[in-house]
């Protein structure tokens, strides 16, 4: 070994080459960028048809809640199936009622598809559903707070 191969520098070689951008990728068809959000909406249709098809007020078609069966506390989801049967209906007042998280869930879900269906129709980004922590710490906040008020005497109008 001679002195030159221990030598802590190295001698820079030829210039690496510049990274080859991607092809851009082909425009897609209208009908094929309208297909997922098309889908998940057909989704979310049938099971509101079916749900509203099958009355939850009436037993033996769903199955109970299982926090209510074991401790008699509702959970911010019960009466979230009476709430979406009502709202199949067009029945708003008791749909609010039953579930009124729910009820806004629903409205927040129709926003976002609206949304979503519009930009891909018009050949735009879908729409990303990433919050902060902090807006996940107030909806989870907002979940409990509804959980604890519907589950107190004076929250009663809040219970299914």
């Amino acid at each position: 070994m001679n002195d030159a191969s221990r030598s802590p520098f190295v001698v820079p070689g030829p210039a690496p080459a510049p990274p080859v951008p991607p092809a851009p990728a082909p425009p897609q068809s209208r009908a094929r960028r309208l297909a997922r959000p098309a889908l998940t909406l057909a989704s979310a249709a049938l099971a509101f048809a079916y749900v509203g098809a099958v009355d939850p007020n009436e037993p033996g078609h769903y199955p109970v809640c299982p926090l209510f069966r074991l401790t008699g506390i509702l959970c911010p989801g019960c009466g979230g199936l009476r709430s979406a049967h009502a709202f199949a209906h067009g029945d708003l007042i008791t749909a609010f009622g039953a579930n009124a998280l729910a009820v806004v869930g629903y409205f927040a879900f129709a926003g976002f598809m609206v949304l979503w269906l519009v930009r891909a129709f018009r050949g735009g980004p879908a729409p990303r559903f990433a919050l902060r922590g902090p807006y996940w710490w107030a909806i989870g906040v907002l979940a409990l707070v509804f959980v604890v008020v519907r589950n107190l005497p004076f929250g009663s109008a809040l219970a299914p």
